[in-house]
């Protein structure tokens, strides 16, 4: 039986919430990240350094404008992440011989083992998840799509 404070509802299906897909991701998202964080507390990051790291154990020696852009993040936002890294002793950022005004960041030696550490997290989502392989490939690839059309 509705609450006597409920109201049958007079908004059309394309306003409302569940009709949303700004909000399917939002709360997909939020979901996410309460799922990473025991995840990454154990191994010492949090999701924004876990993300600026997977960055660095693809490629290692980057300028931070290059991880800037991979991340989709501004300086602003990037220098106290990487300040934080850099006092945890996982990066060194250091300026380019080349060119002194673009700063250079690579891994440390205890910044590359923690990729062993961390190689868990993903077979832990994915378990999470209950979802394949493939369907979560299937998916990542479409909200990368969906990214870059909205950027476009």
């Amino acid at each position: 039986m509705p609450s006597p404070h409920s109201t049958v509802s007079t908004s059309p299906p394309i306003l409302q919430l569940d009709h949303q897909l700004c909000f399917a991701l939002y709360s997909a998202s939020l979901a996410m990240t309460k799922l990473y964080k025991p995840l990454l507390e154990a191994i010492g990051l949090t999701y924004p350094q876990y993300l600026v790291m997977l960055v660095l154990w693809e490629r290692d020696d980057i300028t931070v404008s290059d991880l800037g852009e991979r991340l989709f993040l501004d300086s602003g936002t990037l220098t106290p992440l990487l300040k934080r890294l850099e006092a945890s002793g996982l990066v060194e950022r250091h300026r380019d011989p080349q060119d002194e005004r673009r700063v250079r960041i690579t891994l440390t030696p205890v910044g590359r083992t923690l990729r062993d550490d961390a190689e868990c997290v993903p077979a832990c989502v994915l378990e999470r998840s209950r979802t394949s392989v493939p369907e979560l490939q299937a998916l990542t690839r479409q909200i990368q799509t969906l990214r870059d059309s909205l950027q476009s």
